[in-house]
């Protein structure tokens, strides 16, 4: 007798609904896609207890036919591929045929639809079709999911609380709404809502629902471009970073994707500017024609294939570095007395995310997380300062700020100069400044084509495990290029027998020994990458400390040389060098101007 077999077709949508439905936002995922591929533009999402009992998604797009409603819950049923030849030219954000009879195979699914001609609803139970009839023809499509993973109850263990599968749901529909600003977006939980943008078609407004007033007062557009790819968006100035990457939306072609190696390139174009455990806020889509991306990787369509990716990395390194040359990266330490209102509400939800997200909400009442209402008089005078902001930056556009010229004044917990020019009082950490001048002497040197070399009087041996010895011994050219004069002398010993002189005498052999062990350290060794560590690391050994006595004249050549340099307001290693408290909000606070 035959073992094998034709699978039942129920049983195969169970088994894909494992890869497309891991968590309610899956769901989610899915269906709004669908209401964006329908030309909607706007896009209800309705949810009971974070979507584990129910999730409602309505539109306004083109609708189906009687046929075309019963047929899209067939697998590999899709109107958006006709030809192998399609594959090779994806437009639309769903293809593959596989969410509707997944989601359907292990929820009970309730359909309501209409186009000009009929209207239509459905009615399946673990992907059995109960009931088709007829409906009205309001336009649009809604679709309810319920009870998901009834009829696979071991799926429900792995089901996260619902304050994280809510997490996920908020993440993914913001990202929706910075993609397709022309939509009108609103996400709904136990009635409450959680989302609301007008689908005006202004970026930076959806970036205020989102985010609130503070951070889109911070946020600077961008657009490059190349033979293969134009990118647009917004970034955020470094003093915003966060602690982790989901604030970096990234869009090709409008569909969000999840790509390690444009995240990667992103960071690194922040580097120097933020800490290299931060992450800044990030919209960036990507246009670029279908035929240089597979996203046909994984049925989630999140995965994302590119074809000339150097290219693209480098237009966005390149993009994001020319205007973080573009304003002044002072942070202003601003009086917070007054919250607006739309602070309070940003606060609110930011924390509630950030706090799901990190699993430390544990018994709380998802209902206690009230967002306050927001008075439109209140939203259009913040709105309208962050589009002034805006505007400023664009008229500045072709300008490379420099810090005016500022006096110091004293010195605090023998660490922190306080200076002052006409635009305000100045508060600077002495090491980061002298990092950062040290660091950019360093990097000059190391990439000068000809470096100053000290003799030794007496050569300095280092002695390494076999591994570190190979790895140095891989890159001696590297070492020599930039100023050693290295032996090898009996087993796993290098003799050095002269260095750069930015390496000081008294601290010679510890220098560089700390070079050395870089080397040694690097498996996938870059050498870019390696010259910007040593000139970061010697920067830090060479500069003064926090508690290092210096007077005030020694405090101005600081200044002074701070100002000279490419990146004024970051050490090496991202942390500001100034604050600023402008004559304003000094006269603010003690109350000699009044709001």
């Amino acid at each position: 007798m035959s073992k094998i077999r034709i699978m039942d077709e129920i049983l195969a949508n169970k088994i894909a609904a494992g890869e497309v439905v891991e968590k309610m936002m899956n769901v989610v995922k899915e269906l709004v896609e669908n209401s964006i591929d329908a030309q909607s533009d706007e896009i209800k999402i309705e949810l009971i207890d974070s979507g584990t009992k129910m999730i409602k998604v309505s539109d306004n797009g083109i609708g189906m036919d009687r046929n075309d409603a019963t047929l899209a819950f067939s697998r590999h049923a899709t109107s958006k591929l006709n030809s192998l030849n399609d594959l090779f030219n994806i437009s639309s954000l769903g293809f593959r045929g596989e969410a509707l009879p997944s989601i359907a195979s292990v929820s009970k699914v309730f359909l309501k639809t209409a186009n000009k001609e009929m209207g239509t609803i459905v009615r399946i139970e673990g992907g059995n079709i109960i009931e088709v009839i007829s409906s009205d023809l309001q336009k649009g499509t809604d679709i309810t999911v319920t009870d998901i993973f009834y009829n696979t109850p071991v799926r429900l263990k792995y089901i996260r609380n619902l304050y994280s599968e809510l997490a996920n749901i908020v993440e993914y529909v913001n990202k929706m709404a910075l993609s397709y600003p022309h939509i009108k977006f609103t996400l709904i939980n136990n009635e409450k809502v959680l989302l609301s943008t007008d689908g005006s078609s202004n970026l930076l407004k959806v970036i205020y629902e989102i985010y609130g007033s503070d951070v889109s007062k911070k946020m600077i557009e961008m657009k490059g471009e190349n033979d293969d790819y134009f990118i647009s968006g917004y970034m955020s100035y470094p003093e915003m970073a966060r602690s982790n990457r989901n604030s970096i939306t990234t869009l090709i072609n409008g569909r969000v994707i999840k790509n390690n190696e444009l995240i990667k390139t992103i960071t690194d174009a922040y580097h120097t500017y933020i800490p290299k455990d931060k992450f800044p806020i990030i919209i960036l889509n990507i246009d670029v024609d279908p035929i240089l991306v597979d996203v046909n990787v994984h049925p989630t369509k999140m995965d994302v294939k590119f074809s000339k990716i150097d290219s693209l990395k480098e237009l966005i390194e390149w993009t994001i570095r020319k205007n973080l040359k573009k304003v002044l990266l002072i942070p202003d330490v601003s009086t917070r007395t007054n919250f607006s209102v739309k602070e309070t509400e940003y606060n609110v939800r930011e924390n509630f995310v950030d706090q799901v997200q990190e699993d430390i909400v544990k018994n709380i009442d998802l209902d206690e997380k009230k967002v306050p209402e927001v008075k439109e008089e209140v939203f259009l005078s913040e709105y309208s300062q962050v589009v002034e902001q805006i505007k400023l930056e664009e008229n500045l556009e072709n300008t490379n700020y420099k810090i005016k010229k500022m006096i110091p004044r004293g010195i605090v917990y023998e660490t922190y100069i306080i200076a002052e020019n006409e635009d305000g009082m100045y508060i600077i950490d002495q090491h980061a400044v002298a990092e950062r001048i040290n660091y950019e002497k360093c990097l000059h040197s190391l990439l000068s084509p000809q470096i100053d070399k000290i003799n030794l009087l007496i050569p300095v041996s280092l002695e390494f495990p076999t591994n570190e010895f190979l790895m140095i011994k891989n890159n001696l050219d590297l070492l020599k290029d930039i100023g050693f004069e290295i032996d090898e002398f009996g087993t796993n010993t290098f003799v050095v027998r002269t260095h750069p002189t930015f390496i000081k005498e008294e601290k010679s052999k510890d220098d560089i020994l700390k070079i050395f062990q870089l080397v040694a350290s690097n498996e996938d060794f870059d050498r870019a990458k390696f010259i910007d560590h040593t000139a970061a690391t010697m920067a830090c050994r060479m500069s003064i400390k926090g508690n290092d006595y210096i007077n005030l004249e020694e405090a101005e050549f600081l200044l002074d040389t701070l100002r000279q340099c490419d990146n004024p307001f970051n050490c090496p290693h991202g942390r500001p060098t100034i604050i600023t408290y402008t004559k304003y909000e000094l006269e603010k606070l003690f109350k000699r101007v009044m709001d």
